[in-house]
């Protein structure tokens, strides 16, 4: 078998598992809010450095900047979209001045569904963005394609004790096979994307891959600045979460001058 497509399995595979594990492990840990803090900051801090120091230079190396700009702009848009579709259009922070008529919304239209299935729901698609973000990676630098599914495989893990945290916390009646359903879902979305990116993809001209690449970086920033950080932040002590998020955003620029 191919060299290439092996690692593209391999990858992608690590990618999908990360997130059932990350659910077995709140399953049978139950992990307090600080390691929840430690383990979600982590991953923000290195899907930071891994935009900063590998996904954007990459892109910039293929395409001109206007070119990856609107690329980037094109991915974070299409995830703000899809987080104001299941949220009915209206979102709000818990100190905006618009979180009362938000919340009144939504008392009359729910989000379309629970914070568990909106969560996982929202997470299994943004991960369509990411396995293509591996795929088309790896079709053109093979370090980037490690590194970033690196990344990914962390913010599964963290994501997946998040969901499994949260669904325990909701209810007790079917959570475990419920937390098996939604993050054996995230991890068949990531894997299939993968694929899709590497056979679909890698056989575009580079300017146009370059663009696909600043694409995932936005909808991958957009998860990370909206969703990861303030959750790490919310269950913190000592700042745990700016820690942890320092250490991951710091490996990731030692391993992208170390490859």
């Amino acid at each position: 078998m191919d060299h290439d497509l092996l690692m593209i399995l391999g990858v992608a595979a690590a990618a999908a598992l990360a997130s059932p594990l990350g659910g077995l492990a709140a399953i049978l840990i139950r992990p307090s809010s600080l390691v929840l803090s430690i383990a979600v900051g982590f991953a923000a801090g290195v899907l930071m450095g891994t935009f900063a120091f590998e996904m954007m230079p990459k892109s910039l190396e293929l395409a001109s900047v206007p070119l990856i700009v609107t690329g980037f702009l094109l991915g974070l848009a299409g995830v703000y979209v899809l987080d104001l579709y299941v949220n009915r259009w209206h979102m709000a922070g818990n100190a905006a001045d618009e979180k009362p008529a938000v919340d009144h919304l939504h008392r009359r239209r729910r989000p379309r569904g629970s914070d568990v299935s909106v969560l996982a729901g929202g997470t299994s698609a943004e991960e369509v963005i990411e396995g293509i973000t591996i795929g088309v990676g790896a079709a053109f630098e093979p370090k980037t394609a490690l590194i970033v599914a690196l990344a990914i495989c962390i913010d599964n893990f963290s994501e997946g004790m998040s969901i499994g945290e949260l669904s325990l916390s909701e209810t007790q009646k079917d959570a475990t096979w419920r937390i098996i359903g939604w993050t054996s879902l995230i991890g068949v979305a990531v894997f299939v994307a993968a694929l899709v990116g590497w056979y679909l993809l890698r056989g575009l001209s580079e300017t146009v891959i370059g663009i696909l690449f600043a694409a995932g970086t936005g909808g991958m920033f957009y998860l990370t600045i909206t969703d990861l950080v303030p959750e790490a932040e919310a269950r913190h002590f000592q700042q745990s979460a700016a820690i942890a998020n320092a250490a991951g955003f710091l490996l990731i620029m030692t391993l992208s001058r170390m490859t």
